[in-house]
């Protein structure tokens, strides 16, 4: 609870973060599962990526996936077409996991699902001209891809915020989350990068307002991938249509306007109340 509104961005910001036992588990596991694959196959090296490596999962880490990149040696292209390659990679798992509530092969990657999350293990070789090739099962082709530029980017994005970007972002992940996850969270990371650029953060209740703002317009196009190898990234997700997508981002600026004129004018409980609307039980109630 709090009687301020900077106070409950204050502990939202904290809501949606993992616990600290959580993150250790994780850190644990993907290491464990980095080393079971280099058991068995020539690993060149393996690495995190995703959002967990950049910092914007959020809570509840059940409902969170964490990304293993694992980069082999070239033997196992010329060996395994794409579907033939996370099959391998399913079955070397498979050995140190044999228990394991679900195994699958899964797009890009093998998914284990354990009981507290999941964890993608994207396999893939070093891309002639920088990057990656990473199988794709369903295509049953190889794409180009750099996880590494994704997380610089934002890395450094993060850094001219001053370390604001990043729990903004989080907040954003959040809103969407509280409708059933309507957009792609990289979309939405990408889209809250670029409507920010070279724009201040003076606090995160004015940054979310001004992120709907602009978000009503962004979402209508997709967003270039930024390491410039993959396809535009498409921002809708359970979300069917942009005139509802649009939608969603206005009802969310109209909440956070009216909540910032209740605040304005002294009204501290109306305007947590709108907050709340959007936010959810990851807002604090007031008192």
């Amino acid at each position: 609870m709090a009687t301020t509104i900077a106070a409950s961005f204050s502990k939202l910001r904290q809501n949606l973060e993992i616990t600290s036992l959580q993150a250790s588990t994780v850190s644990t596991r993907q290491e464990n599962v980095r080393e079971a694959v280099a058991r068995s196959m020539n690993v060149l090296n393996s690495f995190l990526s995703g959002f967990y490596k950049r910092s914007t999962m959020i809570a509840p880490l059940e409902s969170s996936d964490i990304d293993v990149f694992v980069i082999l040696r070239s033997e196992y292209f010329s060996k395994y077409a794409p579907a033939g390659l996370l099959d391998k990679v399913r079955n070397v798992l498979l050995e140190t996991y044999p228990k394991t509530p679900k195994i699958s092969r899964n797009g890009q990657a093998v998914t284990i699902t354990f009981t507290d999350f999941t964890v993608d293990v994207v396999p893939g070789f070093h891309r002639q001209g920088g990057g990656y090739l990473i199988p794709n099962s369903i295509s049953d082709q190889w794409l180009s891809t750099d996880p590494t530029v994704h997380d610089a980017r934002l890395s450094g994005s993060n850094q001219v915020h001053n370390g604001d970007l990043v729990p903004l972002v989080k907040m954003i992940k959040g809103w969407n989350r509280v409708i059933s996850d309507g957009f792609v969270g990289f979309y939405l990371e990408l889209m809250t990068q670029e409507i920010l650029n070279n724009v201040t953060i003076s606090n995160f209740s004015s940054g979310v307002r001004f992120v709907f703002d602009k978000g009503r317009e962004k979402i209508r196009y997709k967003i270039a991938d930024p390491a410039g190898y993959g396809g535009d990234v498409n921002g809708l997700c359970s979300v069917p249509t942009v005139d509802n997508a649009v939608k969603r981002f206005t009802t969310a600026y109209e909440r956070a306007a009216k909540a910032e004129a209740f605040e304005a004018t002294g009204h501290i409980e109306a305007a947590t109340l709108e907050w709340k609307k959007i936010f959810g039980d990851y807002f604090p109630a007031y008192g």
